[in-house]
């Protein structure tokens, strides 16, 4: 089985060349950028079943192996004048890309083969800002809620107990002897 490395044919780190990964060709390793670790580079090892990202932080190295299930699916993204294909996860430091290039004609069919291989959904940007959570374009937050609003409400303890009986409800006898039990 043969493996893509940096030297085969991958853009270096920094590189202004285009990245294009074979999805056919799985495993794959490569390099790719990554601000917190050291250097900005990190090593990916891609295979169908999990990725392996390897990296160090402040001198301290690190592997974080995550399930391809983990991934929210592959999105296609404008970078400038060239698009990208990005392996998208809920965390944005794990996205991972996969295809950088200007010939837009080329994008559609591996955007399809790997979502085929990766058995993950094309998901565009809309669908990928609902599954983190958040809105692309969010509406203002509502106005919260002023603090008396609560003020005509029972207290906690209250709102056990049952409220008394009104006393106008009940029956007054005139003119009657007050019996009282005693001992």
């Amino acid at each position: 089985m043969r493996r893509q490395t940096s030297s085969s044919g991958v853009a270096p780190v920094g590189s202004s060349r285009v990245l294009r990964l074979d999805p056919l060709s799985l495993p794959l390793q490569f390099d790719a950028r990554d601000t917190r670790a050291d250097g900005g580079i990190r090593h990916v090892e891609l295979d169908r079943e999990r990725i392996t990202v390897r990296r160090a932080v402040s001198g301290v190295r690190m592997a974080v192996n995550i399930r391809v299930s983990d991934f929210i699916g592959i999105a296609l993204r404008d970078a400038g004048d060239e698009q990208a294909l990005v392996l998208v996860h809920r965390d944005p430091s794990l996205t991972l890309p996969l295809l950088i290039t200007a010939e837009p004609e080329e994008i559609d069919g591996l955007w399809q083969l790997w979502s085929d291989c990766l058995k993950l959904p094309k998901i565009t940007r809309e669908e990928e800002a609902a599954a983190r959570g958040h809105k692309i374009f969010a509406e203002p937050a509502p106005r919260r809620r002023r603090r008396n609003a609560i003020r005509a409400r029972r207290p906690k303890f209250l709102v056990r107990r049952r409220a008394g009986h009104s006393v106008d409800g009940m029956a007054v006898y005139r003119d009657a002897r007050e019996i009282i039990a005693r001992n």
